[in-house]
């Protein structure tokens, strides 16, 4: 669902709401206009006369991420794509959606834009630190307190350092 981006152009995420059903249609045409997309959808199951059937539905039912070049406007083409139902806006102009937002949301989706399930944490885990100050370090996880504080340990100038993270700001290392 996740359209290649050129690592020269500037893109900004948007919020669009889709017609309701209609996001296979909005992701058809949004494409053939040359937008990028995003889709998150996760796998729900539900009750289905006397058995039980899981699908894929939208992570955020009735809205969906378009990839828009930065210096371009084209909020009519994307009013008025099939499918879609409107460009969310706050005030007059549409504001673009903050980048860490959707990349940590598409770091939780595999290719298909499928929500992976979360790998819970546990004492003795290689993780990889995301952001902050030791980010794209590897420590191992010592403990997780009662407040879902995780403290890591990692080699820092050949001295192991007890740091304090949040479950976030890691990812565990396979």
């Amino acid at each position: 669902m996740n359209h290649a981006i050129l690592e020269n152009e500037v893109k900004q995420w948007h919020l669009i709401q889709f017609k309701p059903n209609a996001y296979r249609l909005a992701v058809k045409n949004l494409r053939q206009q040359g937008f990028g997309t995003f889709l998150p959808m996760q796998e729900v199951t539900r009750r289905k006369s006397s058995r039980f059937v899981s699908e894929l539905r939208p992570l955020f039912p009735g809205y969906m991420f378009v990839s828009v070049d930065g210096g371009a406007a084209p909020w009519r083409a994307i009013n008025s794509t099939m499918g879609v139902s409107r460009l969310v806006s706050f005030g007059e102009a549409p504001k673009p959606l903050p980048e860490n937002l959707i990349s940590s949301l598409m770091l939780r989706c595999d290719a298909q834009g499928k929500l992976m399930p979360v790998k819970t944490l546990s004492a003795g885990d290689s993780v990889e630190v995301l952001r902050g100050p030791f980010a794209k370090l590897v420590a191992t996880i010592e403990k997780i307190d009662a407040q879902q504080r995780v403290w890591v340990l990692m080699d820092l100038m050949g001295q192991s350092a007890r740091v304090q993270v949040t479950p976030d700001q890691v990812q565990i290392v396979n």
